[in-house]
């Protein structure tokens, strides 16, 4: 069959095409109740069906006798360290460390947060979360204190597990002192802090409730697999939304499990054995499901790497790693190809590697603009597959289906509907529309495995956010087309959240934080393109009647807050003074149009514009500072 008649075939037999894929798991009971509705109305897979993740990545990879095989590569260029785990020594650090936690109490239901480095302590501290029913909420380790304080009040652990410190580059950021901070900022206090001190007795652990990883995963008794329902929660995963508080994405072990493993070949061409590298942080949903459970539930070799693109030691990085540990396929965002395309513009550094069992290169977590998918497509000369899932789906939505057929890539586009997903375009009134036209992109109900069932103790904001604006349908937040062929294009977000190096960020929250400060009256913070980091954010403020300040110092101490109350990777650099913000007659800030002239493109003057020399005067404010693609 071709992708056409399978897909076809998954959306109009959806039961059956899902039952077919869930019976290529090890189910401790296999369902019988394929899709269901629960109490809330929501739609629920495999509801009556027992397993445990943690077996299906481990356990039974031993049992088909894969013991010895390679589960996990560490390979770290800022430590200068590669380290291999077996799936026998992966299952048996987790199976004590899952007895540990056991030892403080922690059983199915309870919550885990997880700030940690890339590294493999924080792969076994999730698995051994799976292994007894533990829920964890995997926080990435450059989040601010605040940032951190949030989603610990919000999923109210019974203990944070972290690391001594992380690094960027050659930085070392100290994470105790992050998590004490935001341990003092939360109103829940986790029982216990747990710490992988990365060189011995890095950090003094004396104070209440401190451990040692080390000893605790030492001194447990290994624990076995609790049985789980499909509809458990595995996992919290928390994405941005289009207010300050955090939306908590829910993962349950069934739906995710069937679908992971159903992609892996399917989508990625990849086999049991392969060796599949995820270049993402563990704490986004790409390090979730294709660095630790997709390529561990297939029975494949996965890769989690400490360094960057570039910079570790150069834009050599990742060829090198692809030849030294013979990757066969690479998923990366584009922000890591235009960093090493502007550090090695004549891949002069990729002659140095034998990339010959190198097969596909993946792209997503944001638009591969068209340049540099031709500039790497020209480099590496092998398909080269953007595609565009979210935190919510949990796995690709749209893309090449590299497993079923090769069908020809476009430049620009995010692809086909994987299988599983009926993908449209809607008006703002809720007609679908044809090609070529601009609107909302909408996934008709049921969401196929894998997908968000809820947000975390929040079924309200869950119906409200995702499934009321077009019922039977839920709203991605996502704005495209499809061209004549059925292939889509994803333009952006409809509401204020951008995306700056792959990772979704709230300009709505960081508008928030620039308001704060004493000398700003109103304030617009926009999202405009950058040609590294896909898009970044600017703040436009107007100050206080009688406030006297100069620029560049009110630029330094937002620039400043918005690092301590968020992190460096918001990349907030500029904040500029202007007399007045763009309005519509009703008060709405024309966002769009600020970033349209930042980034020098051609717009329409809206009829309710309360004043059109308003933009004007904007475009001179920007082109004076230097800011935007357009002035630069």
């Amino acid at each position: 069959m071709n992708y056409k008649e399978i897909y076809q075939y998954s959306i109009n037999e959806k039961e059956k095409f899902w039952a077919e894929q869930a019976r290529q798991l090890k189910w401790f009971k296999e369902p019988s109740n394929i899709l269901s509705k629960d109490e809330r109305g929501f739609d629920r897979w495999f509801a009556d069906g027992e397993m445990n993740t943690c077996y299906l990545c481990l356990d039974h990879q031993i049992e088909q006798g894969r013991g010895d095989q390679t589960a996990l590569i560490y390979d770290s260029p800022v430590t200068g360290t590669v380290k291999k785990y077996s799936y026998y020594d992966l299952r048996d650090a987790v199976a004590k460390l899952a007895g540990g936690l056991q030892s403080l109490e922690v059983t199915k239901g309870d919550t885990v947060v997880i700030y940690m480095p890339v590294i493999p302590e924080a792969a076994i501290a999730m698995l051994a979360c799976a292994r007894i029913g533990a829920i964890h909420s995997v926080v990435f380790g450059g989040f601010a204190p605040h940032e951190l304080s949030v989603r610990i009040d919000d999923a109210q652990p019974k203990l944070i597990i972290s690391a001594s410190y992380g690094i960027e580059v050659d930085k070392v950021i100290p994470y105790k002192q992050l998590v004490d901070d935001a341990i003092k900022r939360s109103k829940h206090k986790p029982a216990y802090k747990i710490f992988f001190q990365r060189k011995q007795d890095y950090d003094v652990l004396n104070g209440r409730g401190e451990l040692d990883f080390s000893r605790l995963l030492e001194n447990g008794a290994a624990a076995d697999c609790v049985p789980l329902l499909s509809t458990d929660p595995l996992y919290i995963i928390y994405t941005s939304g289009t207010t300050a508080k955090p939306k908590g994405v829910v993962r349950d072990n069934g739906g995710y499990a069937t679908a992971l493993k159903f992609s892996m070949k399917s989508f990625y061409n990849i086999d049991p054995g392969d060796v599949f590298w995820a270049a993402s942080d563990i704490g986004w949903t790409v390090g979730h499901s294709y660095m630790i459970y997709g390529p561990l539930l297939h029975g494949c070799t996965s890769i989690m790497y400490e360094g960057k693109p570039v910079k570790t030691p150069d834009a050599g990085a990742y060829w090198r790693v692809i030849e030294q540990h013979k990757v066969k396929a690479l998923f990366t965002a584009p922000t890591a190809i235009r960093a090493i395309k502007k550090e090695d513009p004549k891949g002069r550094l990729l002659k140095q590697y034998d990339l010959s069992h190198f097969q596909t290169l993946f792209l997503a977590g944001e638009r591969c603009d068209p340049p540099t998918y031709h500039w790497i497509n020209d480099l590496l000369q092998r398909p080269i597959i953007d595609h565009w899932w979210q935190t919510e789906s949990g796995w690709p939505m749209l893309g090449i289906m590299r497993g079923i057929e090769l069908l020809p890539p476009k430049a620009g586009s995010a692809g086909l509907p994987v299988c599983g997903y009926d993908i449209g375009i809607f008006s703002e009134d809720g007609t679908m529309l044809d090609a070529n036209k601009e609107g909302s992109v909408v996934v008709q109900l049921p969401m196929p495995p894998g997908c968000l069932p809820t947000l975390w103790k929040n079924d309200e904001r869950f119906r409200k956010g995702y499934l009321e604006k077009y019922p039977g349908y839920y709203l991605t937040g996502d704005g495209g087309h499809k061209d004549n062929d059925g292939y889509f294009f994803i333009m952006g977000r409809i509401d204020d959240v951008i995306n700056v190096a792959g990772h979704r960020l709230s300009t709505g929250e960081m508008e928030e934080l620039v308001a704060m400060h004493d000398v700003v009256a109103e304030c617009a913070v926009v999202g405009i393109s950058d040609e590294l980091r896909g898009q970044r954010p600017v703040a436009l403020v107007l100050l206080k009647d009688g406030a006297a300040i100069e620029e560049e110092r009110l630029e330094e101490e937002l620039v400043t807050l918005i690092r301590e109350r968020i992190g460096p990777i918001a990349y907030f650099k500029n904040a500029t003074i202007v007399k007045r913000l763009p309005k519509t007659r009703s008060g709405k800030i024309l966002r769009k149009i600020i970033c349209n002239i930042a980034d020098g493109v051609e717009y329409a003057i809206p009829s309710t514009i309360d004043d059109p020399l308003i933009l004007t005067e904007i475009s001179e404010r920007l082109k004076e500072r230097k800011i935007g693609m357009a002035f630069q």
